[in-house]
């Protein structure tokens, strides 16, 4: 039997109708408005999500990887220049807020407001470096050098307010690249100078997932040395780098006597290849070690109570 046709719809009817399509629309729209997100505002502090899922050691060590995006936390690191040419060259770059304008207000961290770490991807040529703001632009500017090849960008700074953050991305150098080869794992480094050749050693853990405290001692021909100079405030700076993605680790310096031993707190998150760089000021003199580190194995949660840091 067919239904009736133009038979009319009760009210009651007509208003439940209007009501659900009304609460659909405000579904949507709500929805929407989350994942737009807001306009002109600034950012809005960032939810541990992994550690409610009860890995809390692999969330805090996973935590400390920065420098895999362009933009985080509602900030966004503007690069002036995608290509730049190949010899000593001028890189400009800005910060920008969540409302597109320029970051100019930081809060001061090792004696300056950001840090510049410049690295081609194959982990060679690194260049630690602290650009000048134009207060009037906030255009950050620097000199570096670079050879032919693709280089990573890495901006470590801290918003006034905010927490620390690690921003970067890449510029392309034009030119016949041949890509190099990471030394082995060896955990000894050689420094030569005018006034003698540095050796420097490094040890400590390097399991995945745990914290640990990395100590660096330095020799000049054989002797310790014992009078480094404070440099950035603090006696020794530990960038560490892990190969493939980059990734940007936050190491720690502790204090201590001026040498020849340097500890440094940090984590390595996984398992993998890592480029080490120390630098060190003696004799009014910034000198530059690297180490490969390799990781292996598991995470290794057991060392949750181990040395943490917050940057």
């Amino acid at each position: 039997m067919k239904a009736p046709r133009n038979v009319p719809v009760s009210t009651p009817l007509r208003v439940a109708a209007f009501v659900a399509a009304l609460a659909a629309a405000f579904a949507v729209a709500w929805g929407g408005g989350r994942l737009v997100g807001p306009i002109d505002t600034e950012p809005v502090a960032a939810h541990d999500d992994m550690a409610d899922h009860g890995d809390a050691a692999g969330a805090a060590a996973a935590a400390e990887v920065g420098g895999l995006t362009a933009r985080a936390d509602g900030y966004t690191l503007e690069l002036a220049d995608r290509t730049l040419e190949r010899g000593r060259t001028r890189l400009d770059f800005r910060v920008l807020t969540s409302s597109g304008r320029p970051l100019l207000d930081y809060t001061r961290e090792h004696d300056k407001d950001l840090h510049l770490i410049v690295v081609r991807r194959d982990l060679t040529g690194f260049q630690h470096v602290h650009p000048t703001l134009d207060g009037a632009t906030g255009t950050w500017s620097t000199d570096v050098r670079l050879t032919p090849g693709v280089w990573r960008v890495i901006a470590d700074f801290t918003p006034e307010g905010w927490d620390g953050i690690t921003l970067a991305d890449d510029v392309s150098v034009g030119g016949r690249y041949r890509p190099d080869d990471l030394p082995a794992d060896d955990r000894a480094a050689s420094v030569r100078t005018d006034e003698g050749t540095y050796t420097v050693t490094l040890e400590g853990g390097t399991a995945p997932g745990a914290s640990t405290v990395l100590t660096t001692s330095i020799e000049l021909d054989g002797a310790p040395v014992a009078d480094l100079e404070p440099y950035l405030g603090a006696f020794g700076h530990l960038v560490a780098i892990r190969s493939g993605d980059l990734g940007y680790l936050h190491v720690h310096p502790e204090e201590g006597e001026p040498g020849p031993g340097i500890d440094f707190a940090t984590a390595f998150p996984t398992p993998g290849t890592y480029r080490l760089f120390l630098d060190f000021q003696h004799r009014g003199v910034v000198r530059t070690a690297a180490f490969t580190v390799e990781s292996g194995g598991a995470p290794d949660h057991a060392a949750e109570g181990g040395a943490g840091h917050e940057h």
